[in-house]
């Protein structure tokens, strides 16, 4: 079903009902998109700089890298031989 023939569905079930009839589809679309427009703009002007995308992707890419550079230099803490399974099925022992 489409906008129009909901809209005309919408306005025969209030016509049924003795309600008023519902608005045209895209009659407050231009006042939509000004409200959505003015409130980016808000957003711009009371969001800090920090917490705007550009350096939130920023943060997020640089923390990401340094885990990364982080997981792959550190040892293992605890020491602990790990128990390694060959192909043969053999438990062996050995640190990684």
């Amino acid at each position: 079903m489409n906008a129009g023939q909901q809209h005309l569905l919408d306005t025969y079930r209030a016509a049924q009902r003795g309600e008023a009839a519902p608005p045209a589809p895209g009659t407050h679309t231009v006042r939509t998109a000004r409200e959505i427009q003015q409130w980016y703009r808000f957003r711009a002007v009371v969001t800090a700089p920090a917490d705007r995308l550009p350096s939130r992707l920023r943060r997020a890419v640089h923390s990401a890298a340094a885990g990364l550079l982080r997981r792959g230099a550190t040892e293992r803490v605890d020491g602990a031989a790990d128990r390694l399974e060959g192909v043969d099925g053999v438990v062996r022992s050995g640190a990684m």
